[in-house]
C-alpha cells in the first residue's frame, strides 16, 4: 500500500487534502459552496478543449479556471451572486458538450476527470500539483485576516480598507487554483466534498477560527487518506469513499453539536 505507484498516490492525496481544507474552510465561511461546485465542473469543459487544440490537459483546465473567476466577477456586478455563478455553469456546461462532439478520443477520460484518478497519479505530475499547492496555501495564509474579517462583517473589511469586491475576486482565484490542481486527482465531482464536508463538521465543533482551520485540514486529510486506504483494500472507487467520509464526518458535527445544545 506504501510502495510502488503508491507512493505518488499518498503525497498528491495529501497535498490535495492541505489545500482542500484551507480553501475548504472559506468555501463555508463565506456560504460559497454553489461556486465551489460549480469551478470544477466549469473547468471540466477546458480539459475537453485541450483534447481538441492537442495541449496540455492542465492548461485547459487552467485557462478555463481563470475564465470562471472572470466570468463570475464580471455577473456578479449585474446580478446576485448564486445566479452569477449558475449563469457560469450554464455557459461552460454548453461549451463542454461542444467541445466533447468535436473529438472521440477525450470520451475515455470524462469518468476520470469527474471522479478523480488518485491511485494513478504518475511522478511527472508530482511536481505541477506541488507548485499548485505551495502557491495556493501561500494566496490563503496571506489572505486569511482579511478573507476571515470579510467573511464575519464586510462592513469592518470596508472600513479596515479591505474592499468586499477585491477579496471576493482574490477568493475566487484561491478557489480556482485549488480546483485546477485537484481536478485531476480528485475529480469535479469529489473536489466539492472534500471541500464542504470537512470543513462544515470543523465548524461545529469550535467557534475558533485558527482551531476550525487546523480542523478542517485534519478532518480533510484523514478523509482522503482513509478513502485511499479503504479503496486499497476493497477495490471499490475512491470518490465513493470521499463522499461518503466526507457526509460522515459532517454528520458526527451536526449529532456532537446536538449533545452540547441539550
Amino acid at each position: 500500500m506504501f510502495t510502488g505507484f503508491m507512493s505518488n498516490t499518498w503525497i498528491v492525496a495529501t497535498l490535495v487534502g492541505v489545500v482542500a481544507g484551507m480553501v475548504g474552510f472559506f468555501v463555508v465561511l463565506r456560504r460559497a459552496a454553489f461556486a465551489a461546485h460549480v469551478l470544477p465542473l466549469g473547468a471540466f469543459p477546458g480539459a475537453a478543449a485541450a483534447s481538441v487544440l492537442g495541449v496540455s490537459e492542465l492548461a485547459g483546465i487552467g485557462v478555463f479556471c481563470g475564465l470562471g473567476v472572470l466570468g463570475i466577477s464580471q455577473l456578479q456586478r449585474w446580478d446576485r451572486r448564486e445566479v452569477a455563478t449558475a449563469l457560469w455553469l450554464a455557459v461552460a456546461l454548453a461549451l463542454g458538450t461542444l467541445f466533447l462532439s468535436m473529438t472521440s478520443e477525450y470520451s475515455q477520460g470524462v469518468y476520470a476527470l469527474l471522479f478523480g484518478e488518485v491511485l494513478g497519479v504518475s511522478s511527472h505530475a508530482l511536481a505541477p500539483v506541488a507548485v499548485s499547492s505551495a502557491v495556493a496555501i501561500g494566496m490563503t495564509a496571506l489572505l486569511f485576516r482579511p478573507l476571515l474579517l470579510d467573511s464575519l462583517s464586510p462592513e469592518l473589511a470596508e472600513a479596515a480598507g479591505a474592499p468586499s469586491r477585491r477579496l471576493e475576486l482574490a477568493f475566487l482565484t484561491v478557489l480556482a487554483l485549488a480546483t485546477a490542481m485537484t481536478l485531476p486527482v480528485v475529480g469535479a465531482l469529489m473536489v466539492f466534498s472534500l471541500m464542504v464536508g470537512p470543513a462544515s463538521a470543523a465548524r461545529l465543533l469550535t467557534d475558533r477560527p485558527r482551531v476550525a482551520l487546523a480542523l478542517t485540514i485534519g478532518l480533510a486529510l484523514a478523509t482522503v487518506w482513509g478513502s485511499i486506504a479503504l479503496s486499497y483494500l476493497t477495490d471499490w472507487p475512491v470518490g465513493f469513499f470521499i463522499g461518503a467520509l466526507a457526509a460522515l464526518s459532517y454528520a458526527g458535527g451536526r449529532m456532537r453539536a446536538a449533545r452540547q445544545a441539550r
